[in-house]
């Protein structure tokens, strides 16, 4: 998704925010490494290139709680979304030195580029006690022993698509709470045991872009 596209739905979600179910507030910036998604009833996130639902609520909600967080991604995801305002996009990729960049970046954006998501959350780690996995599909599952929350947008529907999410064992995650916002609900998930630790900070990285 473009930053236009994010920006468009900003706007969007303005127009009903003072209508909207009111979250139950939990501590968002609080040390872990969490993954967020939007995923059907069926797993499904995508098809490889794009997303098959997209709420301008929850892209409002995305924009806020990851605003000045690192953020982790696949290539895919990159071209897809675009360099994001306010956070430093850390891209994975066998060939990082192939991940392009805006001539222009938006403000507050800093992009990385890495051939390991072991490399990302070291990077990360050296940035912000936060970091958040955005996807996708591949970038979930090779960060997930060392995830310590799920943040999920179940939509309440299939979709249609070949990319999904790992699946949410009840042996390893709790479920600590639920929202409903009409056509999906916000759910959050704690890891039970403790994740794999993370690798040593890189300190401060120097941004590709």
């Amino acid at each position: 998704m473009s930053r236009t596209t994010e920006e468009q739905m900003m706007t969007d979600a303005s127009a009903s925010h003072d209508n909207a179910p009111k979250r139950v507030l939990r501590d968002e910036d609080a040390p872990g490494v969490v993954a967020i998604a939007v995923v059907a009833t069926n797993g499904v996130i995508g098809d490889g290139h794009d997303q098959p639902f997209k709420f301008p609520e929850d892209w409002a909600r995305f924009k806020r709680v990851t605003l000045g967080h690192p953020l982790i991604m696949g290539r895919r995801t990159h071209d897809a979304m675009g360099l994001l305002t306010g956070r430093t996009n850390i891209v994975v990729s066998r060939t990082p030195q192939a991940v392009t960049w805006p001539d222009q970046a938006p403000e507050g954006s800093h992009g990385i580029a890495v051939s390991s998501i072991e490399e990302a959350l070291a990077v990360a780690s050296g940035l912000d006690q936060r970091i958040y996995v955005i996807g996708g599909g591949q970038i979930y599952k090779a960060a997930w022993d060392w995830l310590t929350d799920l943040d999920i947008t179940a939509v309440h529907e299939p979709a249609d698509g070949s990319v999904t999410f790992p699946e949410i064992s009840a042996q390893d995650w709790s479920q600590t709470s639920s929202e409903p916002h009409g056509e999906f609900d916000f759910v959050h998930y704690a890891r039970i045991s403790a994740p794999r630790p993370l690798p040593p900070a890189t300190g401060d990285a120097v941004a590709d872009h």
